[in-house]
C-alpha cells in the first residue's frame, strides 16, 4: 500500500472515527430540525434543543457540561433551558456521587403531556423523529427511544380528529 493510499484510505481506527462523527452530525443536525417544529409550535427553543438533545442521547441523560457541548451553547442558556424542563416536569436532576455534575434525565413518558397540549403539528414532529431516529445506531436504546416518539406523534394525529370533536362536545356541555 503506497503512502498516497494510506491517506486517502486512513486507519480502521480513523474510519470508524469519521463514521462515528458523521452519525453524530446527522443525529445532532435531525435532532435541531426537530426542535425548531418544537419551538414552531410554541415551545421554547433552547428548551427543545436541549429536551431533543436528551431523549437522542443514549442513556437519555447528561450533564450540563455535555449539554453545553452538544448544543454549542453557553452555560447560562442550557441552565435556563433544564431550569424550564424542571418546571414542566420533562427532566430530574440526579447527583453524581463523588462528583460536582449533576446529571439531568428524562422522566419516563412525559414529554407526551407537553405534545399534547402545545403541538397542532404531530404528522410533522413524527416525521422529522423518524428522520432523527434515522441516524442513530440500529438497536439503540436512544433509536428506540426517538422511534417510539414518531409512533406516539402519529397515534395522537390519528387520534385528534375524534379527540378534538369529544372536547367540544365536553365544552359545550359545561354550564
Amino acid at each position: 500500500m503506497s503512502a498516497d493510499t494510506g491517506l486517502v484510505a486512513g486507519t480502521a481506527a480513523e474510519r470508524g472515527a469519521s463514521a462515528a462523527d458523521s452519525t453524530a452530525d446527522a443525529t445532532a443536525a435531525a435532532a435541531e430540525r426537530t426542535a425548531a417544529a418544537f419551538a414552531a409550535a410554541g415551545f421554547p427553543k433552547m428548551p427543545a434543543r436541549a429536551l431533543l438533545a436528551l431523549v437522542s442521547s443514549e442513556q437519555g441523560s447528561l450533564t450540563a457540561a455535555e449539554l453545553s457541548e452538544r448544543l454549542g451553547a453557553s452555560a447560562a442558556a442550557v441552565s435556563g433551558a433544564v431550569r424550564y424542563l424542571q418546571t414542566v416536569g420533562f427532566v430530574h436532576r440526579i447527583s453524581q456521587p463523588g462528583s460536582r455534575r449533576d446529571l439531568y434525565a428524562l422522566h419516563r413518558d412525559e414529554w407526551y403531556v407537553v405534545s399534547m397540549r402545545t403541538s397542532p403539528l404531530y404528522e410533522k414532529l413524527a416525521a422529522l423523529t423518524d428522520a432523527t431516529a434515522g441516524t442513530l445506531p440500529e438497536g439503540s436504546a436512544a433509536r428506540a427511544r426517538v422511534a417510539d416518539m414518531a409512533r406516539f406523534y402519529r397515534f395522537l394525529n390519528s387520534r385528534m380528529p375524534a379527540l378534538l370533536d369529544d372536547w367540544e362536545r365536553e365544552r359545550e356541555a359545561e354550564p
